[in-house]
């Protein structure tokens, strides 16, 4: 996506600068359908449907978590970290290194 996509109204890091994101869009998108998805499982387990059938579903949406998580690490890392990096804001890049270890568990 294009610079075009950013936020039209950027959350702020701790210290103040604007947190811009180029695909919050597509971000918002796969979480709504992760979301769905979910409810499906849900109905899934209320209808008594069978285990096995239950726990694909469950991975299908833990990959599809994963993966909207890979997109926002992949902005921060473009956007905050690099203005981080020009700037020699050190706390973005601890709060980045503390958000990798809790993604990656």
């Amino acid at each position: 996506m294009s610079e075009e996509h950013t936020h039209e109204h950027p959350h702020s890091h701790a210290d103040g600068h604007p947190h811009h994101h180029e695909n919050t869009r597509a971000v918002l998108n796969r979480m709504s359908r992760a979301i769905g998805h979910m409810e499906s499982i849900k109905a899934m387990i209320e209808d008594g449907r069978d285990c096995s059938e239950v726990l694909i579903q469950i991975a299908a949406v833990r990959s599809a978590i994963n993966n909207i998580g890979k997109i926002i690490l992949e902005d921060h890392i473009r956007h905050c970290v690099v203005d981080a990096l020009e700037t020699g804001d050190q706390k973005v890049l601890d709060d980045l290194d503390e958000a990798i270890n809790k993604f990656v568990k």
